[in-house]
C-alpha cells in the first residue's frame, strides 16, 4: 500500500511511504509520517477519512500534539471525534481540502503508471512510490508559481 502526507496550503506531498497491506497499515503509516512534523510551532492537524475514526487512533496523534481532523464515522456508532475538534472553523477547512490527496493518487495511477506494481519487494515499491509522489510535486510547482506571480 502507498501512503502519502500532503500539506493543506499548497497541496504538495511532504511524505510518502509504501507498506505491506494489513488491517492497521494506514493508521501506522499516518503516525509514522506525521511524527517528525509534530514538534513544529503552531497547531499541526491531521486530516483523514472515516476509516481512521477509531478511539485508539484518535488518542495517538493527540499525545504528540497533533489535532486529528478526521471525518466522523457515525454509521451505527458514536464517533471518536468530539465537539472540541469539530467546533473550530479549521476542521471544516480540513474536511474540504483532505480530498485533494486523491488527485495525487489519481495522477500516480494514470500518468506515473502505478496502477499495477512493476517491481517486487517492499523496498523497490517504496522507492517507486516515493519517486512518483516527488514527480507529482514537480508537476504541481509550475501551477503554484504561476498563481503566485
Amino acid at each position: 500500500m502507498g501512503h502519502a502526507l500532503m500539506e493543506n496550503r499548497h497541496g504538495l506531498i511532504v511524505g510518502a511511504v509504501a507498506t505491506r497491506a494489513s488491517g492497521h497499515a494506514e493508521r501506522l503509516a499516518a503516525l509514522h509520517l506525521i511524527a517528525p512534523r509534530a514538534d513544529r510551532p503552531g497547531e499541526v492537524t491531521l486530516g483523514a477519512d472515516k476509516a481512521f475514526d477509531v478511539r485508539d487512533f484518535v488518542a495517538e496523534p493527540r499525545e504528540i500534539n497533533v489535532t486529528p481532523h478526521l471525518a466522523q464515522n457515525t454509521s451505527g456508532r458514536q464517533s471518536a471525534i468530539d465537539g472540541r475538534t469539530t467546533r473550530h472553523a479549521g476542521y471544516a477547512v480540513s474536511q474540504r481540502i483532505r480530498k485533494r490527496i486523491e488527485e495525487a493518487f489519481g495522477w500516480a495511477k494514470t500518468v506515473a503508471r502505478l496502477r499495477k506494481a512493476r517491481h517486487r519487494g517492499l523496498s523497490k515499491l517504496d522507492w517507486q512510490f516515493t519517486l512518483a509522489m516527488a514527480a507529482y510535486n514537480l508537476v504541481r510547482l509550475p501551477k503554484l508559481l504561476g498563481a503566485a506571480a
